[in-house]
């Protein structure tokens, strides 16, 4: 197995990409506070790429992913095509994975979660910059202990993590 040390991020490209900007400033701007090393920097698609071409891409940059993100806003459980794929992928790879819903619940979103992700070991959070690098640090080494423990399920964080962050 490559080392991995990339997050990768993914979201509906046409109503969310402003939240995937937004992370990008954070990490621009915050230094050690919001770092990580963007996925999307390896391997750059051209827009005109096929579906086969740019899956085979994608598929490349989740191998070196050590934490995978799923923006979720109002219409991504209806994306299918390439942010299912993606959800698939990383359910394969083992790669642990942060639910961050758009909409500020810090739990599962029933009405928003693609159904692909409802059971599935992954953290759900809010969009917030605080509780999403506490995630980025924290998140996989919990994660490769729950599954040892054999643990399955949505999680989220208690309120006090929350509160602890200032928020």
């Amino acid at each position: 197995m490559s080392y991995r040390n990339k997050i990768y991020v993914a979201f509906d490209a046409d109503e969310d990409i402003r939240y995937y900007r937004l992370m990008q400033a954070w990490k621009s701007h915050s230094g050690d506070k919001f770092n990580f090393h963007d996925a999307h920097d390896i391997n750059n698609l051209m827009p005109t790429s096929s579906e086969l071409t740019i899956k085979t891409k994608l598929r490349e940059r989740l191998k070196n992913t050590k934490l995978f993100i799923l923006l979720v806003g109002s219409k991504t459980r209806n994306l299918h095509k390439f942010v299912r794929w993606e959800i698939e992928q990383a359910i394969g790879l083992d790669i642990p994975i942060t639910v961050v819903n758009l909409n500020g619940m810090r739990e599962i979103d029933p009405e928003f979660c693609p159904p692909i992700i409802r059971n599935e070991l992954a953290i759900h959070v809010s969009f917030h910059k605080s509780i999403i690098a506490y995630a980025m640090g924290n998140w996989p080494q919990r994660y490769h202990q729950s599954k040892i423990n054999g643990e399955v399920g949505p999680y989220y964080y208690p309120e006090s993590v929350y509160t602890n962050l200032g928020l």
